[in-house]
This record gives C-alpha cells, sequence and structure tokens, in this order.
C-alpha cells in the first residue's frame, strides 16, 4: 500500500510535459494540478488526526485504500484540466489518510525499533518512487490515462488483501488510547511547530525540485527528454538504500543533528547542482541529492513519533504531518509560476536552497542556546 500511494503522488513529475501536451496548458498551471496532489495530501491529515480517536489505526488504512481505488478511476478518466485536478486532489487525500494512520500503528506495532520499521516502510514507497518514470515511458506508448487506471485496480486488490491480513492481527494495547485530540495539540505544540518548520522547509524546496527535475534538465542543460527522466529515475533510485540505511541508523544516533546535518548536505549539493553541466556531475548530484534528502523522512517520522507519548501520538502526528505536508505541497506551484515568468531555473533553485540554509541555520543556533527544547531533548 505505501508503493501505491507514494506513486500517484511522484508519477506527476514525468507526467508534466505529457500533460502539458494533452490538455494544451502551461507549467503555471501543470505545477498546479500537481500542487493540488500535495494539498490533498496535506488538508486532510488534520481531520483524519480526530479520525483517530474514534477508529482504530488500521480502519483508517482501509478506507484510504477504498479512496486511493475510486480517486484512481477520477484521475484516468478526466477530460479537462478541472477534472484532472479534482482527481490529483483526491488521489492526494488517499495518501494523506494513509501515512497519517499507517505511520503511528507501524511505530506502535514496533516500539522497540520505530526507525528501522519506518524505513522499511520508506523503501517500499521509494521502490515506487524509482518506478514512476520507467512506467509513464511505457505507459506513453498507449496513453498516460493507463497508470491510474493500473493503480485503481491494484489498489483494490490490495485493500482487500489487507483487509483478510488486518483481521488475524491482535494490534498493540496503545494503539489508539489517544481520544484527546486537542489535548494532544496543546501539550505538544512546540515539538509540532519545530517539525513543520524544519522538516516543511525542506520538503517545500525537494518538491519544486523533482517534480520539474526533467524538465530543468532539459530547457537548462540541453538534456533529451528520456534522458531527463532516466536522471530522475536516478535520484529516486538514490532514495531506496537512503531510506534502509537512515532508518537503522536514527535508532543509534542522536536524531536532532543528524536531521540538521542531512538537511545542509542538501542545500551543498543543490548549490553545486546549478553551477554543474558535465554529464558526469549530474548524474553523481542527481544521486547524492536523491540519497540525501531521502535520508531525512525516516529521521523525522521516527523522530516525532517516538518523541511523542502514546496519548499524544495520533493527534500530535497528524498535526504535524499536515502542516509539513501543506508547505511541502505549495513547493511544485511555486516554481511552475516562478519559471513562468522568465526567471531561470539555476535562479530559481539558488534562490531556494540559500532560504532553506537560512532555516536550519536559525534552528540550529536556537538550539544551541537551549530555546529548542524539544528538538534539544530528543
Amino acid at each position: 500500500m505505501a508503493f501505491l500511494v507514494n506513486l500517484v503522488r511522484v508519477v506527476y513529475a514525468p507526467l508534466v510535459e505529457p500533460l502539458q501536451a494533452a490538455f494544451s496548458v502551461g507549467p503555471g498551471t501543470i505545477g498546479l494540478v500537481v500542487t493540488l496532489v500535495w494539498t490533498g495530501s496535506a488538508l486532510p491529515r488534520v481531520p483524519v488526526g480526530y479520525l483517530l480517536t474514534v477508529l482504530p489505526r488500521h480502519q483508517v488504512v482501509l478506507l484510504s485504500g477504498a479512496m486511493l481505488t475510486g480517486a484512481s478511476v477520477v484521475a484516468a478518466l478526466a477530460n479537462s484540466v478541472v477534472t484532472l485536478g479534482a482527481g490529483a486532489f483526491l488521489l492526494g487525500t488517499a495518501t494523506g489518510a494513509y501515512f497519517v494512520a499507517a505511520n503511528p500503528l507501524l511505530s506502535e506495532l514496533y516500539a522497540g525499533e520505530v526507525g528501522r520499521r519506518l524505513g522499511i516502510h520508506g523503501t517500499a514507497s521509494q521502490v515506487a518512487a524509482v518506478l514512476a518514470a520507467p512506467l509513464v515511458t511505457l505507459a506513453l506508448t498507449i496513453s498516460w490515462r493507463v497508470v491510474f487506471l493500473a493503480v485503481a485496480v491494484v489498489a483494490l486488490v490490495t485493500t482487500a488483501v489487507f483487509y483478510r491480513v488486518a483481521k488475524r492481527v491482535e494490534f498493540p494495547a496503545a494503539s489508539g488510547v489517544d481520544r484527546n485530540f486537542r489535548g494532544a495539540v496543546v501539550a505538544e505544540w512546540r515539538l509540532i511547530v519545530v517539525g513543520v518548520v524544519t522538516f516543511g522547509a525542506a520538503s517545500f524546496v525537494w518538491q519544486g525540485l523533482f517534480n520539474f527535475y526533467p524538465s530543468y534538465l532539459e530547457t537548462a542543460r540541453g538534456f533529451s527528454p528520456g534522458s531527463a527522466r532516466t536522471l530522475l529515475t536516478v535520484m529516486f533510485a538514490a532514495g531506496v538504500p537512503a531510506f534502509w540505511l537512515s532508518g537503522i541508523v536514527v535508532d543509534r544516533v542522536r536524531v536532532a543533528p543528524y536531521i540538521l546535518g542531512v538537511i545542509a548536505v542538501f542545500v551543498g549539493c543543490l548549490l553545486l547542482l546549478t553551477f554543474t553541466n558535465g554529464l558526469v556531475g549530474i548524474v553523481v548530484l542527481s544521486a547524492a541529492i536523491g540519497y540525501v534528502i531521502h535520508s531525512m523522512f525516516p529521521a523525522a517520522d521516527a523522530f516525532l513519533l517516538s518523541a511523542l507519548p502514546d496519548e499524544h501520538r495520533g493527534g500530535a502526528y497528524a498535526t504535524f504531518s499536515g502542516g509539513m505536508m501543506f508547505s511541502q505541497a505549495l513547493g511544485s506551484w511555486f516554481v511552475g509560476e516562478v519559471v513562468e515568468l522568465g526567471i531561470g531555473y539555476d535562479v530559481v533553485f539558488q534562490a531556494l536552497a540559500l532560504v532553506l540554509a537560512a532555516v536550519i541555520g536559525g534552528l540550529a543556533l536556537l538550539g544551541t542556546t537551549g530555546r529548542l527544547p524539544a528538538v534539544t531533548e530528543a
């Protein structure tokens, strides 16, 4: 299920150019459609957090599977930009509901190795990111609609299998003890804010980069469409070992310094990319950026889920997740609109990298002065 829900989020990146041609629109409009996927993934997270105070986590996972099936059909049948955007938003909604329920469930099923289990879960989702561009290339021999039709069929089958498996599982006592949503948010608001600022800023930059990476390489570096999509695949492929290894690492080190270091390296690699023209350099940096940024995601979830007590975990994590995802969702729209104004990709990415560096530097400074107790204690 993690594979499917991530596939429908990242598959729009290699579809940017084909969708522009199919609907006769510019990068700003398609950037907005991509943003709707991630906005849809962000907006339901807080309401779903409240829903988790009423329903068991595995039942919400089942609901998300049903939503994914229906939304995929809507996306496949889209005949205008409006319906395309509606399908994108509904797909995003299904993914948001899934992760808000599934990640806390995993952290409770495997409380002694949260990082490792979230790393395995993330690895499954990252495999989808790796396969997104090749699947699109294959589907385009028929139609871009084939991608979403296939997701609908597989989602239906997978949801049925999950239902049968869940009936045989004995869930831990900690699962679902968080019945006071407002109390959880009030009690953990500082940790939530730190998480949203840190991971929201980094994800905003990443979102704008990867969704326009093929277009960037074509227009600013002269790559062919096929080669540009291949390099996007390289970037995503580097995330597979990153999820796995980072999940293991965060169970063994101080997580906060590790996370800030990972984001700092991401900033450095992005800046280097904007000054690199050679094929070898771009391949190496594509892999490096993919590895580094995907190392952040299991660390972020492990950091929050391990720091939150049982009675606050569902509501507080959902609020953090919704805020972070909403920040992330705006990245594609921002980059698409700025590029459509005539500003080059290199300038845009340099500016974003410098802003992110300032955010991380400020957080590190506050942490060293003891003004971020939630981070320094975790």
